[in-house]
């Protein structure tokens, strides 16, 4: 199973992860504390990690890592709000 994986710099990397799994937690299952979640999405799984930026990996199919990917570029975009987010 492939994986992909981003280091996201951001403000406030917790509050990002918390936003994230609170907006999945609705339909799937979501696991979080202080400093880690993960989601299982239908695409896969994503593990988020928080240190001095956001670290997000993806675990899922390789037919459907790229769509995956962009879903998730664009929650976490969207969920910055005004923060502009470079996404390496």
């Amino acid at each position: 199973m492939p994986t992909a994986k981003a280091h996201v710099p951001t403000a406030n990397p917790a509050r990002l992860m918390r936003l994230l799994c609170k907006h999945w937690g609705h339909k799937f299952p979501v696991e979080l504390d202080e400093r880690q979640g993960a989601i299982s999405l239908p695409m896969g799984t994503r593990r988020l990690l928080c240190t001095e930026v956001l670290t997000v990996e993806l675990d899922g199919d390789a037919e459907q890592m790229p769509r995956f990917k962009q879903v998730v570029d664009d929650h976490l975009r969207r969920m910055a709000g005004k923060e502009t987010l470079v996404i390496e």
